[in-house]
């Protein structure tokens, strides 16, 4: 997700001002430059406009050139150019230009009065910019969370109308079953009730904030464990091994739901009642962005001269449609250690 760019309709003057002064605070040499300008700019001023101007204003010009340098250039640049007015004022305007001396009074107390102001207005200044770019952050931060959660937003809706149109092709699957044997109405409305809450659990596995950034290997045996334990069934070990896999949260979903369809369908046809066994879920990578998920169990196998391919079963079509959706298709085949079956579902990530 690209980060929304703040756009204010309109900025103030001084938020105009913090925004062109960036640059020279940025720049690592540029700000300093600035500075001794803004020095020399101040000692001709002085020297301008010394003829009219009264005994004992010898920082008359100096001020203005240590405030509007710390604003525009920094803090450094700031200590710098007043350092030197100092020194400038003092050579030029106090000290040898008026015959007075280091030691003198009147000439430590001006210098006095002219470190301890700007020493004000430089803290004054770095203080404010710092609060005005604290406040500026945080005002970007409060825009991106309410960018986030527009969009989040937005996508909760599109998945739940994505979900609807699930449940009513599934609703709609079970309907045609019923109406092809009104016999088994009773059988097709539960296990329609049963896929509708195992959707409705795999929801509330996706977006519990906990799970947010969980493994996906964690998250899927997770999700195994809960499902064996919605059934019922005890003495059914889940074991999976799985890489975290680039996944957006449509996939998740869509693995979700395919898993939970294997998952539930071993449970139900490959134990007998009371049997203990072990479901093992596997996702190898074979090609970029390309993974084999494999789910075996131990149980009773497939009757001999099976082939699901061939079959119409409601809950074989369902897994298949779920393994197309991931670019898929799945393939049920005997266990290679000899007893159970396992399928098998090759997946391309976008």
């Amino acid at each position: 997700m690209s980060e929304p760019s703040v756009r204010p309709a309109r900025l103030s003057p001084f938020w105009r001002l913090v925004t062109a002064a960036r640059p020279l605070r940025r720049h690592p040499w540029l700000g300093d430059a600035v500075g001794l300008a803004m020095l020399a700019a101040a000692v001709a001023l002085r020297y301008a406009v010394d003829e009219v101007l009264p005994p004992g204003f010898p920082f008359l010009t100096f001020f203005p050139a240590v405030i509007l340098t710390t604003f525009f250039c920094g803090l450094r640049p700031g200590l710098t150019c007043a350092a030197l007015s100092t020194v400038a004022a003092w050579a030029f305007f106090i000290g040898p230009a008026s015959g007075m001396n280091i030691a003198d009074g009147q000439a430590l107390l001006a210098l006095a009065f002219f470190v301890v102001i700007a020493s004000i207005d430089i803290a004054l200044i770095h203080f404010t910019f710092g609060a005005a770019e604290q406040l500026r952050e945080e005002q970007i931060t409060t825009a991106r969370l309410y960018e986030s959660q527009r969009i989040m937003f937005q996508e909760l809706q599109h998945r739940v109308a994505n979900n609807m149109q699930f449940v009513a092709a599934l609703l709609n699957l079970h309907r045609r079953r019923a109406a092809g044997d009104p016999a088994q109405a009773l059988g097709a409305l539960d296990e329609a009730r049963t896929r509708l809450d195992t959707i409705a659990r795999i929801h509330r596995h996706l977006y519990a904030p906990e799970r947010l950034d969980m493994p996906t290997g964690q998250y899927l045996r997770e999700l195994c464990g809960e499902i064996a334990a919605a059934a019922g069934i005890e003495g059914i070990a889940c074991e999976v091994v799985s890489p975290d896999l680039p996944l957006n949260v449509a996939q998740l979903t869509t693995l979700s739901m395919l898993v939970a369809e294997i998952v539930t369908n071993s449970l139900k046809h490959a134990y007998a009642p009371g049997t203990a066994g072990t479901l093992r879920l596997t996702v190898t990578p074979r090609d970029e962005r390309r993974y084999e998920i494999a789910i075996a169990d131990d149980g009773r196998g497939l009757p001999e001269g099976t082939d699901l391919s061939q079959s119409r079963g409601l809950g074989w079509r369902i897994i298949q449609g779920l393994a197309s959706q991931l670019g898929g298709e799945a393939l049920y085949a005997a266990a290679p250690e000899g007893s159970g079956t396992v399928v098998r579902v090759e997946i391309a990530l976008a």
